[in-house]
């Protein structure tokens, strides 16, 4: 479907050894003080492109490579450990657990054994060969897509053919927008099959419709799942069951409320930052709303945000906390010497646009960060709900008042 993107598998399901990523630019033109015969006393550091796994052409430096290298390792080194476990429990043995969702008194033991396991090795990241499948299990949309007639994919796209309304004229505008530098996105080929997509959820729920964001986690799940349907039915699943309601509507009411729930768990885990930003007036929101709405595919490389998807899936919305949270904590004695709110944007944008190393950005999230559990989130929701929808009431009566004006 992809063209070169497509990966080919060995026979065992692991990820074939993939030559290390090529430089295919570096600054040119060097000044003469740049080259030196002896050793130099700083390391130098050369802006480089080169492509990620999913097709992705993306800047760093050379550090940057050498980690990426190093996480493709991890990834056939784990791939491997999925694979024995294959051969032990079987092929599906991740479909005992409940979807990932457990209510631990209820599982049997064997159960609460495979649920344990998954959970481990999901935060350990999932295979690239295995993903489209583990996703579509743990996360529920096989079950979801279970409940309707198995053309009800086809017969959605054909209905829906050549109507116009507001979303689909939105959608038209963003897709060329939609990582543009991508080469099969950006083919005719890529934005069709991401129209039908899009289109195809918006007349699914009205009440959703399309809001900008979901063109960028649309595109990834396309990248990562095998078919144009899988990745409608994570798309479905995504918006109805693991995200929190009314984040995606019009009034965008519910990313409002993760925002001040965020900014909440901000002050409660990281107290120092939380008082350094509040001090410059720093409204989290300036960063964080992108986070949500986008699920990190717009922030961090394409390979770290899927690491922080299988996670996602597996375990609910709770996992955008921990990995906002993280970036934060990760960037704390930075943060604590900026003076300036441009400052603060700046280095965030430059942490996780070079946060190529998930392993690191998972480990700060769930060990440093510490537990935080659904129930303690869904509190602070319904907590946060009455004086969002105050806020947004209050602005709906300024504009109809403006306009009536």
């Amino acid at each position: 479907m992809f063209g070169t993107l497509a990966q080919r598998e060995e026979p065992n399901g692991v990820v074939p050894r993939r030559r290390a990523y090529w430089i295919t630019w570096a600054i040119s033109n060097p000044r003469p003080s740049d080259i030196t015969t002896s050793l130099p006393k700083k390391k130098a550091t050369f802006s480089v492109k080169f492509e990620d796994m999913y097709g992705f052409t993306v800047e760093g430096n050379i550090d940057d490579v050498n980690v990426l290298n190093e996480v493709r390792e991890r990834v056939r080194d784990q791939s491997r450990v999925w694979m024995d476990l294959e051969a032990s429990k079987g092929a599906d043995w991740y479909l005992q657990t409940n979807d990932g969702r457990m209510s631990v008194v209820s599982l049997k033991l064997s159960k609460l054994t495979n649920t344990i396991t998954l959970k481990n090795l999901v935060r350990k990241g999932i295979p690239p060969t295995l993903r489209p499948k583990v996703w579509l299990a743990v996360s529920g949309a096989e079950k979801k897509r279970s409940t309707v007639p198995e053309s009800y994919y086809d017969d959605l796209t054909k209905a829906t053919e050549g109507k116009v309304t507001p979303a689909t004229k939105q959608i038209d505008h963003d897709l060329p927008r939609t990582f543009p530098s991508h080469p099969w996105l950006d083919s005719p080929e890529g934005q069709a099959s991401l129209r039908r997509v899009l289109v195809g959820y918006s007349f699914r729920d009205s009440d959703v419709g399309y809001c900008q964001g979901l063109n960028y986690v649309a595109a990834l799940l396309l990248l990562v799942m095998k078919t144009e349907e899988d990745a409608f039915w994570m798309l479905a699943v995504l918006l109805e069951n693991v995200l929190v309601s009314d984040c995606y509507t019009d009034n965008l009411s519910g990313c409002h409320v993760e925002q001040r729930v965020f900014k909440d768990l901000l002050a409660k885990k990281c107290p120092r930052i939380a008082a350094h930003l509040e001090a410059m007036k720093f409204d989290v929101s300036l960063v964080a709303t992108e986070w949500f709405l986008c699920l990190f595919a717009k922030s961090l490389p394409s390979e770290t945000t899927l690491r922080v998807w299988d996670v996602l899936f597996n375990e609910g919305a709770k996992v955008l906390f921990h990995v906002a949270l993280a970036i934060f904590k990760m960037e704390e004695e930075e943060l604590l010497r900026a003076r300036q709110i441009g400052e603060v944007i700046d280095m965030l944008q430059t942490a996780t646009h070079h946060q190529y190393n998930p392993d690191e950005l998972l480990m700060v999230a769930f060990e440093k960060i510490g537990s935080m559990t659904t129930n303690t989130i869904t509190k602070e929701r319904k907590k946060q709900e009455p004086a969002v929808m105050a806020v947004l009431d209050e602005r709906l009566k300024r504009l109809n008042t403006l306009r009536d004006g």
